[in-house]
């Protein structure tokens, strides 16, 4: 029994943070984050009494109302994110509680950018064994929260969203998630990390002004394995599925950065007409592209009954993966 996505839905804050506004605060430029990235503009969630489950429970309540059902008819919650509301309880289960899904289970998974191909992943194999029948798997991350606004480095690069999918039984085993291919590699771990607030560096007053709250990453190193690692997964899809490039209706890639994103395409022979990009309005919302971007097509009407899809991710741990899907 295949698991089919049956419902589509994204959040994203009204806020918006240009590269003007950092212009105001960083040595950086426009053309600067524009030329390196892609990026002109990303989304911010301002209020402070708001986090990540606020977001992930506006994703999820749409999910329902678009699909027709109630919040009991829920199975499962699968919330992939890096920046859960707090260490305990779950996003998750805080995002259960939101919507009132009280028959429903929950739990968080930690893929960091790769967090909702795993997620999407796991959450198909609940509905293909007939355990599950509606499960929602979303992103989401309030990444302004882990940024250091001192760093042009990094800060630039990401924003805050959510999106995410519920995922049901199909009846034509042709269709929906086909095929998957997930990876880690620990020995990446050391350059895209937060080191603090966890076990190993419990917050005190040396961590807090050691800066170990933000996210660290070796731009350099990550570029390049991330390049090699998405290219590679996707191809290896689409050999495994006897697809060659005009077969594939959409490739959609993590949205880390618009040159990781175009030399995925190029070692795939696939024509940039044929990849969903947002990076230029959205940054890197980390567990949250992936499905931001299935929602946008899916909203725009993009998305056709036996499209092609191949979704691939590469994420802090090191962690990469892909997914084929063929639409129902």
């Amino acid at each position: 029994m295949k698991a089919v996505i049956t419902a589509t839905a994204k959040y994203l804050p009204e806020s918006v943070l240009s590269n003007h506004d950092l212009e105001q605060i960083l040595d950086t430029s426009d053309e600067w984050i524009r030329t390196r990235t892609g990026i002109r503009e990303r989304r911010i969630l301002k209020d402070p009494e708001k986090a990540t489950s606020f977001m992930c429970s506006e994703v999820a309540l749409q999910l329902i109302e678009k699909r027709g059902i109630s919040a009991d008819e829920i199975d499962l919650i699968i919330v992939a994110t890096m920046t859960p509301d707090m260490m305990f309880p779950s996003t998750a289960c805080l995002v259960q509680k939101n919507i009132g899904a009280s028959n429903a289970w929950a739990f968080d998974l930690s893929g960091a950018c790769s967090g909702f191909i795993y997620a999407l992943n796991t959450g198909a194999q609940f509905v293909a064994a007939g355990t599950h029948k509606k499960v929602l798997v979303i992103g989401g991350e309030k990444m302004s929260a882990v940024m250091d606004y001192t760093d042009r480095t990094t800060c630039v690069l990401f924003g805050d969203g959510a999106a995410g999918v519920l995922i049901e039984p199909g009846t034509d085993e042709n269709y929906g998630l086909l095929d998957s291919r997930l990876y880690s590699d620990g020995r990446g771990g050391a350059n895209l990390c937060m080191p603090g607030g966890g076990s190993l560096n419990p917050t005190t007053h040396e961590t807090v002004d050691q800066k170990l709250h933000y996210l660290q990453q070796d731009g350099r190193q990550v570029f390049k394995s991330a390049v090699v690692a998405m290219a590679d997964v996707a191809t290896e899809l689409m050999t495994r599925n006897n697809l060659t490039a005009e077969d594939v209706d959409y490739l959609i890639p993590h949205q880390a950065n618009q040159r990781i994103i175009q030399a995925t395409a190029e070692r795939m022979g696939i024509d940039l007409e044929q990849v969903s990009i947002n990076i230029d309005r959205y940054g890197n919302t980390s567990a949250a592209t992936i499905p931001i971007c299935i929602a946008e097509l899916h909203e725009e009407g993009k998305l056709q009954s036996g499209n092609n899809l191949i979704l691939v991710s590469f994420g802090a741990g090191y962690t990469w993966g892909g997914i084929y899907i063929k639409w129902l």
